[in-house]
């Protein structure tokens, strides 16, 4: 959680970054001085785990608050702050009044009552309809039964094995639940973010420019402030084979599938590369400074093994249902790769590219270029066959 929290925070994914950072440093000293791992004489070690419950406990209750949304209501974020800042100084400044044994007794007490104050909290929020409420539910029996039995060990210095596994699986438990609701978080606000930057010209089903907005990225790539002809490679992805699936099972099964090939798509593509989709059945890709069609095919047969790679599709509209396997399909991808510049007429770079994809169709290696010498389209990591681009256009 820790290594993840540091890659979101490069992201500026910040707040979400604090909390899966806070929330997996402050587990893990908290096992670590509760299991008597510090080199710290008993007494001292007491007074040093009765400061770690304290903090820990209000922390993480804060955390949860602040991702349930509690924090964001004026009228019950500063009481509900308030009152567990002060509780916590005030078992502090007690437990220095008490013997480092009674101190820690009582930190780990409070550290129990605000577990158990939380789990009322996310209770009734799940009873609302809080859509992380129950997982916030579960999270935090979990890290009840945790803080019990690391209170019992620490306090009684028991080696019995049982209560050492039953608070090791409820600690692990815990974190792989708020791990969940973080990455839940995280995952919203990634999508949330492609959102506003496309407002509504993004495509919710692949996640990408919608085809009114990539005309507007090819106008953009193009039609650039400063006049100066750049290299510039066009792809562009076909798949053969969706119009076929949606009539024999469905417009379901249709955007599962380009659902699919889009997210595989995204993964195997360098960040510098621009996309968009491309008609129903296809994507366009931008690539800057790669005039050269070696570079690109490189590129294209990434992509194309990635997307041919098998996949189970849902047939049914009922999220019940989205689990189970309806159909397995292989996409039928075609690419075609045009190595041009920025002088070239935008409509004409892509119609040529498009067309070329669909000629791939009938390509053993599935891809195509334009061949200069021949001046016609040819097969692209295969034969030597190939079509005249008049022909293969229409």
């Amino acid at each position: 959680m820790l290594v993840i929290s540091m890659v979101a925070f490069l992201r500026s994914h910040r707040r979400v970054a604090l909390m899966a950072g806070l929330t997996s440093v402050f587990s893990a000293a908290f096992v670590v001085a509760y299991l008597g791992w510090l080199p710290l004489s008993s007494r001292v070690e007491a007074r040093v785990l009765a400061h770690v419950a304290v903090l820990t406990a209000v922390t993480l209750a804060l955390m949860l608050m602040s991702t349930m949304g509690m924090l964001r209501q004026t009228s019950l974020g500063r009481p509900a702050v308030a009152s567990l800042v002060g509780s916590g100084a005030v078992v502090l400044v007690a437990g220095w009044l008490l013997d480092p044994a009674d101190a820690l007794a009582l930190s780990s007490l409070m550290a129990f009552g605000v577990g158990s104050a939380m789990l009322v909290v996310a209770t009734r929020g799940a009873l609302r309809g809080d859509r992380a409420g129950w997982t916030a539910v579960c999270g935090i029996l979990c890290m009840l039964v945790a803080i019990g039995g690391l209170s019992w060990i620490a306090l009684s210095g028991t080696r019995s094995w049982p209560v050492h596994a039953v608070s090791a699986m409820a600690g692990v438990a815990y974190l792989c639940v708020i791990a969940t609701v973080l990455w839940a978080r995280y995952s919203y606000l990634l999508e949330l973010s492609e959102v506003l930057a496309h407002g509504p010209s993004y495509d919710p089903v692949t996640r990408m420019r919608s085809h009114s907005e990539t005309g507007q990225m090819i106008g953009d790539v193009f039609f650039r402030r400063d006049a100066e002809a750049r290299p510039i490679g066009v792809l562009a992805v076909c798949v053969a084979n969706l119009y076929a699936l949606e009539n024999l099972h469905g417009r379901a099964a249709f955007n599962h599938a380009l659902f699919v090939c889009a997210g595989r798509l995204r993964r195997c593509v360098p960040q510098n590369v621009e996309m968009g989709r491309l008609g129903e059945d296809g994507f366009l890709l931008l690539v800057p400074n790669a005039p050269d069609v070696e570079r690109l095919e490189v590129l294209a047969r990434q992509i194309r093994d990635r997307l041919a790679r098998p996949v189970a599709l849902s047939t049914s509209r009922d999220p019940a249902g989205l689990e189970a396997a309806g159909t397995a399909w292989v996409a039928d991808v075609g690419i075609g790769v045009l190595g041009t510049s920025t002088q070239v007429r935008p409509s004409q770079a892509v119609s040529t590219a498009r067309a070329m994809a669909r000629t791939a169709w009938s390509y053993g290696s599935r891809m195509a270029f334009f061949d200069q010498k021949a001046g016609q389209i040819a097969e692209l990591g295969g034969g030597s066959r190939g079509l005249p681009a008049s022909v293969a256009t229409a």
